[in-house]
């Protein structure tokens, strides 16, 4: 049976990035606090559980359903930008230069990682264009391998939905991820758009 800090560690290494060195470190870094630290963690960790959920338009990560981007009714609901993550979406805020609204798909197409099609948030994406109210969908997915094969897969689903489908220029790197970017780039790459034929 596993003592309490291999499970700890065991943990801490699922986490993106955590190998298992780190992991211990990070084990013995909160054994060694008051024990006040380790239940504000843990309580930390169960109410992101317990509060955050998807949005139902966008399915990004929110605490109120639908998010604050969402409700917004300056925001112009006919725009979506479609982007693989979160970060993708806060990177784009950030830039300060779109103002229509988002679809969160979780991930990119991968085959080789097992991530197919009924992993992403795609069906909810084509239950928005369905609705009419879409006029145009921007494909903000990552300029590399998996991140070009998603935005030629949803080209390939949304193009008989009449709506009109464009991508984000280039000036972001190849194989750079959004979340990265500054927001000057993102902004060009945004008002550079071009339509998908």
């Amino acid at each position: 049976m596993a003592s309490p800090i291999e499970k700890l560690v065991h943990a801490l290494s699922q986490l993106p990035g955590v190998g298992e060195k780190t992991a211990t470190r990070l084990a013995f870094f909160i054994l060694k606090q008051k024990v006040d630290y380790a239940r504000e963690l843990s309580e930390a960790l169960q109410e992101l559980h317990e509060t955050v959920c998807f949005c139902s338009r966008c399915q990004t990560l929110t605490q109120e359903n639908p998010c604050a981007l969402c409700q917004d009714t300056r925001r112009d609901q006919s725009l979506i930008m479609v982007v693989e993550t979160p970060q993708d979406l806060l990177a784009l805020e950030r830039s300060g230069t779109f103002r229509g609204v988002y679809h969160v798909l979780h991930g990119v197409l991968s085959p080789l990682e097992g991530v197919s099609p009924d992993d992403l948030k795609i069906s909810q994406l084509l239950s928005r264009v369905k609705t009419g109210e879409v006029s145009e969908i921007i494909l903000g997915t990552n300029p590399n391998v998996e991140g070009e094969a998603t935005s030629l897969y949803l080209c390939k689903l949304l193009s008989p939905l009449g709506v009109k489908i464009t991508q984000l220029a280039s000036g972001m790197p190849v194989g750079g991820g959004i979340e990265y970017l500054d927001p000057m780039t993102l902004r060009r790459a945004l008002e550079g758009r071009r339509e998908i034929h």
